[in-house]
């Protein structure tokens, strides 16, 4: 039976001392143990001034301790989901203080040793339901992370409702899990649920699938798990032993797609249970698929749902909100059976480009339907100063894909990905940009941000080719002729013009002196242009003829731009004299 979080400290000064709360590795962690490192965290925290802390300790155990320790202090806790100098940096001007694994800098608190059952006075009281007992941070993958305060009464209603809807499957089972404690999915499946059902818990996660499957097969347990984690089970490794033993497989923060489920089943022995939900709303609803069209979600018994009449979008009243009031989601949805509904993507992801209305779901679904692309995102970037708004492409490809980059190159997959698009959106919305990923990044919670994305256009140089691809024809003392083809993803295209690009004449130009400082010894000093002239326009992966003919006597460079359409420009360069 579930302890309320409320009287969890009273429960387990309750349940037999040699009771078993987890296990480290192969040593197994008693009530009395546990105790201790609860009172520990506590004694020096009561101590310190301030209520917010920000908490950071990768053992779950320690870290339900350290937990229980803040809340009987009177400590609200600041759940960071890392260390990263930027996280470190935000959470200064929020917390009093930092405690456990933070870096040295910021002279993290942590207990000198534990504390028998007998030093801890005053903290057997309840905590009390409406206590601010958590801030969590939204995951940022659909924008900049947001704290969301917690009390104590939401999360105690999630427990109570996770183990009212999943106690008969999960038994006494032992929980591992792939994913994080510093993300609210990992907090309440992997630390506050077991503690307060008295399951045994695995104070270490589990990264590798090599590692994952024989833990899984050592004993009866449960999986917390991510769809990043469970679209990757290698099916070389040897999953039965996990599969007899694991009574159930949770999957959440993003969506797990319909063959990954039922592959994962099959290789599991159970279908992933996934919850739908996030740090705002906790948990709203989940399902467990039979079948490939089985997309209906089920709410939660303490979950009311309902939708907004003009957009469609999910609206939702639960106690796992900090009050009575409904809140609006950015997920369409319809409903589905007679108490369900199904999802339609997120109303905001619609994004406008030139004051046209852009779905970059769209985009993302037109791209992996291609057969090109086994994961995309779509994201807008940050314009610069005086530019408009521009898309970035975020691609990992298939094999298909993966063989067209490696045989014909960055050029000819963007190509090919825009023309697809194309069907999509208008020329103005193609995305400017494009990185080609060997997998998408992940944080700890298995999770791909918007800032770990846009650091890939930031932290890199923009490798779009400025030169064209080149064959050449003929090749005389004093004349050159060369077939020019400008790629679709040349950096002068950008912006000149967004609904059909063409290559700007002073590129025409440059590449004119380029190619003839290549062939020819020309003078060093650019003196001037005559007879300049452009007659038609030059279009991407449009081949055209470059004509340059060198007079070293008049130190001039004549070039002509030509194709079967006709002469594209003309001009004639002219050179001073060297040491002028």
């Amino acid at each position: 039976m579930s302890d309320r979080l409320e009287h969890l400290y009273a429960a387990m000064l309750a349940r037999p001392a040699t009771g078993l709360v987890g296990w480290r590795g192969e040593e197994g962690i008693s009530n009395t143990a546990f105790l201790a490192r609860v009172h520990a965290w506590h004694g020096l925290l009561i101590a310190q001034s301030g209520r917010n802390f920000a908490l950071y300790l990768e053992d779950s155990i320690e870290f339900g301790a350290a937990l229980l320790g803040a809340w009987h202090a009177g400590k609200t806790v600041w759940l960071s989901a890392d260390t990263l100098p930027a996280t470190c940096e935000s959470l200064r001007t929020s917390v009093d203080g930092f405690v456990g694994q933070f870096p040295a800098e910021l002279e993290p608190l942590q207990p000198l040793a534990a504390l028998p059952v007998s030093l801890a006075a005053g903290l057997s009281a309840d905590l009390h339901p409406d206590m601010p007992a958590l801030v969590v941070f939204t995951s940022g993958s659909t924008g900049a992370a947001q704290a969301i305060p917690k009390k104590l009464s939401q999360m105690a209603s999630e427990v109570a409702t996770l183990e009212t809807l999943f106690m008969e499957a999960a038994g006494d089972a032992a929980v591992w899990a792939t994913v994080s404690h510093q993300h609210i999915y990992g907090l309440l499946f992997k630390i506050l649920w077991p503690l307060s059902s008295g399951r045994a818990i695995h104070a270490a996660s589990i990264a590798y699938p090599e590692e994952l499957a024989p833990a899984l097969a050592a004993g009866p347990c449960v999986l917390i798990a991510s769809p990043a984690h469970l679209k990757r089970l290698p099916e070389h490794l040897d999953w039965s032993g996990a599969a007899s033993m694991l009574r159930a497989v949770f999957s959440s923060g993003g969506p797990l797609a319909p063959d990954a489920a039922l592959a994962a089943g099959a290789l599991l022995g159970h279908t992933p249970v996934e919850v739908y939900g996030s740090s705002e709303t906790g948990g709203v609803a989940w399902r467990q698929r039979r079948a490939i069209d089985d997309d209906g979600w089920t709410p939660f018994p303490t979950v009311e749902w309902r939708l907004d009449d003009e957009e469609g979008t999910l609206e939702v009243r639960s106690p796992h909100l900090p009050d009575d009031g409904w809140l609006a989601l950015s997920d369409r949805a319809a409903p589905s059976g007679q108490q369900g509904f199904v999802l339609l993507g997120r109303s905001d992801r619609i994004v406008k480009i030139e004051e046209k209305r852009i779905s970059l779901s769209a985009m993302e679904a037109a791209l992996t339907a291609s057969g090109l692309a086994a994961e995309a995102r779509v994201l807008l970037c940050e314009p610069q100063a005086g530019e408009r708004q521009r898309l970035a492409a975020f691609v990992v490809p298939t094999a298909a894909g993966r063989t067209l980059l490696d045989i014909a190159g960055k050029a000819a997959l963007n190509q090919r990905l825009r023309a697809v698009l194309a069907e999509v959106v208008e020329a103005v919305a193609l995305p400017r940009r494009w990185r080609y990923l060997d997998q998408m990044p992940l944080n700890a919670q298995g999770k791909t941000t918007m800032a770990s994305l846009l650091a890939l256009l930031s932290d890199a140089r923009d490798d779009r080719p400025l030169l064209p691809r080149v064959r050449e024809l003929e090749r005389a003392p004093q004349r050159v002729l060369l077939e020019l083809t400008a790629p679709a993803d040349l950096l002068y295209f950008d912006g000149h013009f967004d609904v059909a690009p063409i290559l700007p004449g002073v590129v025409q130009v440059d590449w004119a002196l380029h190619y003839g400082r290549a062939y020819f010894t020309l003078p060093l000093r650019f003196k001037g242009i005559q007879q300049l002239k452009f007659q038609q326009v030059v279009a991407p992966e449009r081949a055209v003829q470059l004509e340059l003919s060198h007079d070293s006597v008049k130190g001039s460079l004549q070039f002509r731009y030509t194709s079967d359409a006709g002469q594209h420009a003309s001009g004639r360069i002219l050179f001073g004299d060297d040491d002028v």
